[in-house]
């Protein structure tokens, strides 16, 4: 129950499918940041925990202000919302490509299984060398 019901108890068949709607979403978006969290314990290999940190976690996170923004129906909450989902678009792939150009650095990406090592030059020159 809405906290808006108490005040106006009168819903209309338009309420009762946005509600279903966010609730579809919120369950989905959920389901969605538990296999990212799955993926991240199960993954053994740091690419693909970056796939699983960043493509199903920022869809997950999308739905549920997707769902809270149906569910609450108010403009000042979208315009709350709008921001943390840009930011997170943003620093999600960011926050990736640094943690996995920081795994081949170290030697913790098995380079056999890369497909194409196009940082395989910037090996040879040190990375403070200039050149």
């Amino acid at each position: 129950m809405r906290l808006l019901d108490a005040i106006d108890p009168v819903t209309t068949p338009l309420d009762a499918w946005l509600d279903g709607a966010a609730l579809v979403l919120i369950l989905l978006g959920a389901l969605l940041c538990l296999t990212a969290a799955i993926g991240m314990v199960r993954f053994r290999d740091v690419p693909t925990r970056l796939h699983a940190a960043t493509k199903p976690q920022v869809l997950g996170l999308i739905l549920v202000c997707l769902a809270i923004a149906l569910s609450l129906r108010s403009w000042p909450v979208v315009a709350f919302l709008i921001p943390v989902v840009l930011f997170q678009l943003a620093t999600a792939p960011l926050s990736a490509h640094m943690v996995g150009r920081q795994a081949y650095r170290n030697g913790t990406v098995d380079r056999s299984s890369l497909y194409v090592d196009e940082l395989a030059d910037s090996r040879r020159t040190p990375p403070g060398a200039g050149g």
